[in-house]
């Protein structure tokens, strides 16, 4: 062990606790420099924003979602980016400015609720995305119904989301979300839309890492950012193609098949059918 001069001198109870105190300013250093040569966690600062506007039965969204948004967390993507998900997507008030429509019905509405809940109660990205996920990926196999099953799937307990929904808090997190979404600029056209550090993908809205990679701005790229960078990516105007999306508007077609399916699933559970 080293001893340095001065300590000599000291009573024995003093010079235990600072060789305790050295060590623990040795420890926490240790442990400093262990986590930035990881790469687990960088300065927001030094992060790149990205924006999810969206709503829970737009196909189009549920497939981002699942398909292309899950790719962050390939070869730790994610490390470089702040995510932030918003599920209001093409909803709008109606005068009262508290009642929603829904593009793609009620039951939308309930879901974007229960998604808008799932962030609050569960901050962290590595809490509230599986759970968003595992719904949408329900919502892609055409059995949202069957959201319930991602609280037992995911081992978490159904009693946050739960006293969020019921004590109105979920209600006010949309209206939160909506105003959001209002004061976008440009404002959106459709969803899913798209966001990186301010500037909207539009159309190319599937390309994301590409963006990504090519506004981070840090010494710490992650692998995945290496295939892109042979490639022309981004966009200074909008790609011509049509790629999936929800336009404004309200699906009047779509709630009315809900409405339908809604209404015959109560009577067959009614007639005891089901």
């Amino acid at each position: 062990m080293l001893v340095f001069p001065f300590m000599a001198s000291m009573p024995r109870s003093k010079h235990l606790l600072l060789i305790c105190y050295v060590s623990l300013l040795c420890f926490v250093s240790l442990s400093s420099s262990s986590s930035d040569l990881s790469g687990a966690s960088l300065p927001s600062s030094s992060k790149v924003s990205l924006s999810l506007y969206y709503e829970s039965l737009c196909p189009a969204c549920s497939s981002f979602i699942v398909d292309h948004l899950v790719k962050l967390f390939d070869d730790d993507v994610i490390s470089i980016v702040d995510l932030h998900l918003s599920p209001w997507g093409n909803t709008y008030l109606r005068p009262d400015n508290v009642t929603a429509l829904c593009q793609h019905g009620e039951v939308e509405c309930f879901l974007d609720t229960v998604e808008a809940c799932a962030i609050d109660s569960w901050p962290k990205l590595s809490d509230h995305f599986p759970f968003i996920y595992c719904v949408e990926s329900l919502v892609t196999e055409h059995k949202y119904d069957k959201w319930e099953t991602c609280y037992e799937k995911l081992n978490l307990s159904s009693k946050p989301v739960a006293d969020c929904l019921s004590s109105g808090r979920g209600q006010k997190l949309e209206l939160k979300y909506a105003a959001e979404t209002s004061a976008l600029q440009p404002p959106h056209e459709y969803v899913p839309w798209v966001v990186v550090d301010g500037q909207p993908l539009y159309e190319d809205y599937e390309n994301f890492i590409s963006y990504i990679c090519k506004a981070y701005k840090g010494n710490k790229v992650p692998g995945a950012c290496a295939k892109y960078s042979s490639y022309d990516f981004i966009r200074s105007v909008k790609v011509n193609r049509f790629p999936l999306v929800c336009m404004k508007g309200v699906n009047t077609m779509w709630d009315l098949l809900e409405r339908i399916k809604t209404s015959l699933s109560s009577y067959l559970n009614i007639r005891g059918l089901l």
